[in-house]
């Protein structure tokens, strides 16, 4: 696989649009109560990937729709992803005080402060997919509640908790992260299926995407906090290894877990193969997943 870290003008307009939708969905920082509005744009607006949204449009994209429907489940997967780094950053969770180069929130606003922001968020998030009370919008919800919940992020996070100090087995290791890493991804890819009403057998094939990408996009998260520079990646650099926390390359080795990384991209690539040309956009993303510096 060539090396291919900066995404294209066409994924780097899809980010923008994410960007649009995203500020006009949160609420106005002059608006009361300020600091916990000030606390949510912060939180969710700036430098991020929008890796999440961005799957939500290209996995449309591959079934052949690019509409404004789009819109609020890549704003509700982004905002769930937003409020996961709050909490995650806070010092009872992960304890870091940078984040996409900049101060985590709970820094900047306090950690009463951040974890409403981080509460409001994650609201807006189901708040904005109800909108309509259609069908699919409730699809959507137990997609995306399904991600966030003990079998998803907080069960991942749960089990993060527990491990640190411990020695997992791969099997472990890979299921901790399919849940903490991993179901945000899927669900991002799913919610974008959903929109473009994609059949039992697009969506198998896009699930074996998602959940190829999504273990991926992890092993690289610990290969950065191995090989990556804290100015580039913009988080703390070897933090994990300090805090005994188990990660890919604790438990497998430096060049297994880039072998391991590569089978997964190819895993990944060959879900997707049956779109053809459709598919592009998600290719681009396995692709940059697994070579991305930051």
């Amino acid at each position: 696989m060539n090396q291919k870290p900066e995404l294209s003008p066409a994924l780097r307009t899809l980010i923008a649009r994410a960007e649009r939708a995203l500020a006009d969905v949160l609420p106005p920082e002059d608006l009361p109560p300020i600091e916990l509005h000030r606390a949510m744009r912060y939180a969710a607006l700036g430098s991020g990937k929008r890796l999440r949204p961005l799957l939500t449009y290209a996995a449309g994209h591959a079934l052949g729709y690019d509409g404004p429907e789009l819109d609020a489940p890549a704003c509700a997967v982004e905002l769930i992803h937003a409020y996961s780094l709050v909490h995650d950053d806070l010092p009872a969770m992960d304890d870091d005080a940078l984040r996409r180069g900049r101060p985590t929130c709970h820094i900047v606003f306090g950690e009463a402060m951040a974890i409403l922001a981080g509460d409001a968020l994650q609201a807006l998030a189901f708040e904005i997919l109800a909108r309509g009370n259609t069908l699919r919008g409730m699809q959507m919800l137990s997609v995306l509640g399904h991600a966030c919940g003990a079998e998803g992020m907080a069960g991942g996070q749960a089990l993060d908790l527990t491990a640190t100090g411990r020695v997992l087995s791969l099997a472990e290791l890979e299921h901790m992260h399919a849940c903490k890493t991993g179901a945000l991804i899927r669900a991002a890819v799913r919610l974008g299926a959903l929109t473009a009403h994609a059949d039992a057998r697009a969506q198998e094939a896009l699930d074996r995407y998602a959940s190829a990408a999504g273990l991926a996009f992890q092993i690289r998260d610990d290969i950065l906090d191995v090989e990556g520079e804290s100015s580039v990646i913009g988080k703390t650099v070897g933090k994990d290894a300090a805090a005994g926390k188990p990660t890919f390359p604790s438990i497998i080795g430096l060049q297994a877990s880039h072998t391991r990384l590569a089978e997964l991209t190819d895993m990944a690539l060959d879900a997707i193969a049956p779109f053809g040309e459709a598919g592009v956009w998600l290719e681009e993303l396995a692709r940059y997943v697994a070579h991305r510096i930051r």
